[in-house]
């Protein structure tokens, strides 16, 4: 009954506008001391240990080259060197905005940070070509939710640092889904443009163009070869590659394409370090929420539950699927998982499903989130960027969200797509 309350009580002020790693830390912090009388100093080695991890360290570096990246205005660059050769037909510069999209996803990590990134510079493309300013905006709420999905993603570290999962396995096995769903959403992005009529088909690729901008692009093209290249080949760790991300971060923007400051690097960077420790606090918060789990034994006595209920497997994944769907209409994507993780994992194991393979399906469900109203996150930076109501953006994203929701249920249906390239 206790663990009801303190449950409701956690909802209620996540509800109510208390940060989440507030919020869990408070509810954890008094059912600890007050529930199971630990003493405030194991209390706070418990808050330690949840952040003192080599893996954690990845944090902070994949976000200050993702937010250098951005600074360095390099969507636009990439978004005209393929909108050269793509221009070519209908739809086509629309095409070359959802692959810029897949690429930024491919150093950002983060969905937000995707659509910052590549908002403006669809806002000020695709109007003068001939596209619907919701229509552009679509288009990058839902290509950004790709950089959950597709490594580096601060999702997979995330899941890997609170289940004690290999975060390089978690890499690997988004590349796959993430490629898929990409492959989805440019279809639907080239059948709307045709049905619609949007844009214009111009002259034969501009191949000339493309040569001249190509060796400008290859410094920000390398990105994800780096990150990912090395992390499947086994070169490097995702701590030690994302050091490394934010070292090349650092001389594409100083040195070859020179569109940021040494002072610009800086502020960079204090931002940087601010959202590390809005996503350390979170960890914290969750560490000491799956401490009260474990000494209450809840999770053991739900695994048991469902290992002795014998449900099948599909039976246990539709009833997470419309769970997650729904909490994702009121939660954000790290409130899902930092709620959800400790207590789900289990449970899935126990029917048989392979924690990576569930693992992605957390992650294509915090995707859906991040575009499902009222809280879906991405809707309102887009409203933001184009200071157009969301109700707009809304409408405009829901085939894409159909879409979305078909790669879902392959992810769901093919544990292969997950598995395949997982050593």
């Amino acid at each position: 009954m206790l663990t009801v309350i303190a449950f409701i009580a956690l909802l209620i002020l996540v509800a109510g506008g208390v940060h989440i790693a507030i919020a869990l830390g408070v509810v954890a912090t008094l059912m600890l001391s007050f529930n199971l009388n630990i003493p405030i100093i194991l209390i706070a080695q418990m808050a330690w240990g949840s952040i003192d991890g080599y893996a954690l360290v990845a944090i902070p570096f994949f976000i200050f080259a993702g937010n250098l990246m951005t600074r360095g205005n390099l969507a636009l660059v990439l978004l005209e060197l393929m909108g050269s050769i793509l221009r070519c037909f209908r739809g086509g510069i629309a095409l070359a905005l959802s692959l810029s999209s897949v690429f930024f996803s491919a150093v950002n990590g983060s969905s937000v940070a995707c659509a910052v990134a590549m908002g403006p510079a669809a806002v000020d493309l695709l109007p003068r070509e001939g596209y619907p300013k919701q229509f552009a905006a679509s288009i990058v709420a839902v290509n950004a939710t790709l950089g959950l999905m597709i490594p580096p993603s601060l999702t997979f570290i995330l899941i890997g640092s609170i289940v004690g999962m290999p975060i390089t396995d978690l890499f690997i096995a988004g590349i796959i889904p993430g490629l898929m769903q990409a492959a989805l959403l440019t279809g639907m992005t080239l059948w709307l443009s045709r049905r619609h009529g949007y844009g214009a088909q111009t002259k034969p690729p501009d191949w000339k163009q493309f040569g001249r901008r190509l060796p400008g692009a290859t410094g920000a093209l390398l990105m994800p070869v780096l990150i990912i290249g090395t992390i499947y080949l086994g070169y490097f760790t995702p701590t030690e590659v994302s050091a490394l991300a934010a070292i090349y971060a650092v001389i594409l923007v100083l040195l070859i394409y020179r569109t940021a400051t040494v002072r610009d690097v800086w502020g960079t960077a204090r931002d940087s370090v601010s959202q590390t420790v809005m996503i350390y606090g979170i960890l914290i918060g969750s560490g000491l929420l799956t401490a009260v789990l474990t000494r209450l034994g809840l999770s053991r006595e739900l695994t048991s539950m469902i290992a002795d209920a014998d449900i099948p497997a599909w039976q246990f994944l539709l009833a997470i699927n419309l769970l997650m769907i729904v909490l994702g209409m009121f939660l954000d994507g790290i409130s899902l998982i930092v709620l959800l993780s400790p207590v789900l994992f289990p449970m899935a194991s126990a029917v048989g499903i392979n924690p990576i393979h569930f693992a992605v399906i957390i992650t294509a469900l915090v995707e859906i989130a991040t575009l499902t109203p009222p809280i879906g996150l991405n809707l309102f930076v887009m409203s933001r960027i184009t200071k157009l109501p969301v109700q707009s953006i809304t409408r405009s994203v829901l085939p894409f969200y159909m879409v979305q929701l078909v790669g879902l249920l392959l992810i769901n249906a093919l544990p292969l797509l997950s598995l395949a390239l997982v050593p």
